[in-house]
């Protein structure tokens, strides 16, 4: 039970930070009058996310003291992040936007590289200690956990901050972080055994594995096309006639309830269904609900319950694939070598699904949102291929 409490604990602080500066600080950065294009480039502060297999391979040959591989990289991490945010709540935002924006976006640089580090390390030790047949659970865990970090902060937050201000928040939310920490103290994780080759071998070892390269493919293209396709959710609900606060209420409550509802219900149908079966179903699942944003736009008024059952199987599946995913992605991984391998998958997930998005405007603006949402689903059925030619090679078992 410690296991899964501290486990929880872990993803829950990694959605914290998220949900706190990339959900609700732009809105708050807009009301104090920053214009849109620094706004939209303070979104690079998360670059830490897409690059963290880079310094990913260090996690499994050095610890930060006794041998503690795992858990001292994840208190040493969450800590500093802890230290990081007592630093920017010790001005108002009014100083930040004024006179300190450049320390602030170092800040939040930093406060991005920790947490990332933490999610590698954390990822880890959640490989080296859920067993097989917990994996599914054990995902489900880590996406449900990850949102309710972001609900927790991206929404209770920021209801705080217009009563408490800025400062109390951001303290507010340290404190948070350091409490998500707690429960790791109480586990003892299984010893992790350092790998005794260089970082090159170590990535040439994992390239020269048989179907690598379809292998990778898979990964990168599982979610390619629900990333393509609801990165212009919000235009398209916008444009239906929806309000700012209505957008709010819809995906900020509403579609992460089924979006963490979906997680754990994908994670703990793998085991009866099979990592085989569950990652064909709920990939054909997630361009079905695609495909059920179809005929919202261009009606005279918003048709709710189209929208609310759109918003909620979208949601839903999202939720299913990606822990689906999170778990062979757990499996894949080499014993002494589980950080650098499954930060490298968790980073191709992140960065197809960047791309994705910066290319779904010219979809949706050149085909309409009709005809982008049928290219989304499209782009989930061409990522059935590789998905059948791993399951063919034997790369992903049939037993839950």
């Amino acid at each position: 039970m410690n296991k899964w409490i501290a486990l929880a604990g872990l993803y829950v602080a990694q959605g914290l930070p998220h949900g706190f500066f990339g959900q609700a600080m732009p809105a708050l950065l807009r009301q104090q009058g920053l214009d849109l294009t620094v706004i939209g480039l303070l979104s690079l502060v998360a670059l830490p996310w897409a690059l963290k297999a880079l310094w990913a391979p260090w996690l499994d040959r050095v610890s930060l003291y006794g041998g503690e591989y795992r858990r001292s990289w994840i208190l040493a991490m969450n800590y500093s992040a802890v230290a990081l945010l007592l630093v920017v709540a010790s001005q108002p935002l009014s100083y930040w936007i004024a006179d300190g924006m450049l320390v602030l976006v170092a800040l939040l640089l930093l406060l991005n590289l920790c947490i990332a580090t933490q999610d590698i390390a954390t990822d880890a030790l959640a490989v080296e200690n859920i067993s097989y047949l917990q994996r599914g659970l054990g995902n489900a865990l880590q996406v449900a956990g990850y949102r309710s970090g972001m609900i927790i902060a991206g929404g209770g937050l920021v209801v705080a901050l217009s009563y408490w201000g800025w400062q109390a928040s951001v303290l507010l939310l340290a404190a948070l972080l350091a409490l998500a920490t707690l429960p790791l103290w109480s586990f003892q994780p299984q010893p992790h055994q350092p790998t005794q080759v260089s970082v090159w071998q170590q990535w040439r070892q994992l390239m020269q594995q048989p179907g690598i390269g379809l292998w990778l493919l898979m990964v990168i293209s599982y979610k390619a096309g629900d990333a393509f396709g609801t990165q212009m959710v919000r235009p398209l609900l916008i444009d239906a006639g929806l309000s700012l606060e209505d957008l709010g209420w819809l995906l900020g409550t509403y579609g992460f309830v089924a979006g963490l509802l979906g997680a754990v219900l994908g994670g703990w149908s793998i085991r009866y269904l099979g990592r085989q079966t569950a990652l064909l179903g709920f990939l054909i699942l997630e361009a079905f609900a695609l495909l059920s944003y179809l005929g919202i736009y261009g009606q005279p008024a918003p048709d709710w319950l189209h929208i609310s059952l759109a918003v909620g199987l979208e949601h839903m599946a999202g939720g299913m694939a990606t822990a689906a995913l999170f778990t062979v992605m757990m499996d894949f991984c080499r014993p002494s070598h589980e950080a650098a391998d499954y930060a490298l998958q968790s980073c191709l997930v992140i960065v197809a699904g960047l791309l994705a998005s910066a290319l779904s405007g010219v979809s949706a603006s050149q085909l309409g949102y009709d005809g982008h949402f049928v290219v989304a689903a499209g782009l989930c059925a061409l990522a059935l291929w590789p998905l059948w030619r791993v399951i063919a090679n034997g790369q992903i078992t049939a037993r839950g």
